[in-house]
């Protein structure tokens, strides 16, 4: 008898053999879903201890911010330090375009920088944790009529003040025969569920709301898959020098004044390069006064910085980890309204008009073939490598005290 009639599907010896392979494949199994649970949780563990996601669970930090923004505070009068408060010396086209906006919605401003570009007539533009929307009101008058600006936000409260004025304002005060301008509610970790489809936004927007999600890693993730190619993140937002311990970032005034929530601006770069915005720069920073007594005992030798950021979408291999040299140079236009002179692209990069300045392949991609590309000449392409080029040190990091910045171009 043949050992293949031997196990014939009816004899002992052919069950066993199946039950052992069903054994193995269940272990198999259950090693994977193991395996793939140890790094989910491991991954977890790793944001958390970085700051990108803050220990305690969506819901209760998401209420602390609610109730700190829609009830705790009534105007920025309110606020215990300078986190949240933009610092003087305003870019002239802002403080005309900011004579415009109706008070109450300047009142309910809370914001840290000026997260809002020249130049971006016709752009789609969205804005995360808009609150009472003056970067809305201030963007809907620069991308014009052709233009429309989403502003996303998750408190009621905000939400209330900031639509109030839109039909006023849009056809009134700017003169559009439509409202180019709309105000959602909705969590800036997850934009799509709000109605903000990928790759439909040229620019996206966010003034010092980052750090208040308890998911910054989603949140960056969904305005990269928003963005369109030659997109940009232009933002402002609040980092520290150092990791925070777990309970000053759970703590709900930190957390309201945006400095619990602050990453550790090395992790934070990291982050970005995570989701595919490989080389993150800085426009600008200053350093932000803790007034109150009892938060400085609470921080101690912390140092906190407001940062504006610009990360760019492009297509995958545009952007490289380091600053290469492809013998390119940019020059500019001087069409960038309020700019005719020069155009800073960020701390280090400043393009004086009809005046050829060299630069990187990353430099040329981000002038070149972004929203940005209709006000630069960029000459040169990339058939021929030179080695790294020399972007020189931001000079951001080397000022307010060694306020740490910068990106692969730095």
């Amino acid at each position: 008898m043949s050992s293949a009639s031997f196990a014939s599907t009816s004899s002992p010896l052919f069950f066993f053999s199946k039950v052992q392979q069903q054994k193995k494949k269940v272990s198999t199994s259950n090693r994977i879903v193991t395996k793939a649970s140890s790094s989910s949780s491991s991954n977890a563990m790793m944001d958390t201890l970085l700051g990108a996601t803050i220990e305690g669970g969506d819901d209760l930090i998401k209420k602390s911010v609610e109730q700190y923004y829609g009830e705790t505070l009534t105007t920025s009068a309110d606020l215990k330090t300078s986190a949240c408060c933009t610092p003087g010396g305003l870019p002239t086209y802002l403080k005309k375009c900011l004579r415009l906006v109706p008070d109450e919605i300047k009142a309910k401003y809370y914001g840290c920088g000026s997260p809002t570009p020249q130049g971006i007539e016709g752009l789609r533009v969205l804005d995360l944790g808009s609150g009472s929307g003056r970067d809305c009101y201030v963007a809907a008058s620069l991308v014009g009529e052709k233009g429309f600006v989403t502003g996303v936000d998750m408190t009621d409260n905000q939400l209330d003040v900031a639509r109030k004025y839109v039909d006023e304002y849009c056809k009134q005060t700017l003169g559009y025969k439509e409202n180019n301008m709309k105000f959602v509610k909705g969590e800036i970790e997850n934009v799509k569920q709000a109605g903000v489809e990928n790759g439909t936004i040229d620019l996206a927007i966010s003034n010092c709301v980052v750090n208040l999600s308890p998911d910054k890693k989603a949140v960056l993730q969904g305005v990269y898959d928003a963005l369109a190619d030659g997109g940009e993140f232009y933002f402002s937002d609040v980092y520290c020098d150092r990791r925070l311990d777990q309970e000053l970032r759970k703590d709900p005034v930190l957390l309201g004044e945006c400095l619990g929530g602050a990453m550790y601006v090395e992790d934070f770069k990291r982050l970005c390069v995570s989701v595919g915005f490989t080389d993150p720069r800085v426009l600008e920073g200053h350093v932000i006064e803790v007034k109150d007594e009892k938060l400085q005992e609470l921080l101690g030798e912390a140092t906190f910085y407001s940062i504006t950021y610009r990360l760019f979408k492009l297509p995958a291999g545009r952007l490289e980890t380091l600053c290469e040299d492809y013998g390119q140079y940019a020059v500019y236009k001087g069409t960038i309204e309020g700019n005719p002179n020069a155009y800073s692209l960020d701390d280090h990069h400043r393009l004086e008009t009809g005046k050829p300045m060299l630069v990187c392949g990353n430099t040329g991609s981000m002038l070149g073939e972004t929203w940005l590309g209709k006000h630069f000449d960029v000459v040169g392409d990339r058939s021929k490598h030179y080695g790294l080029f020399d972007c020189g040190p931001s000079p951001v990091a080397a000022s307010s005290g060694g306020a740490p910045a910068g990106g692969a171009c730095c």
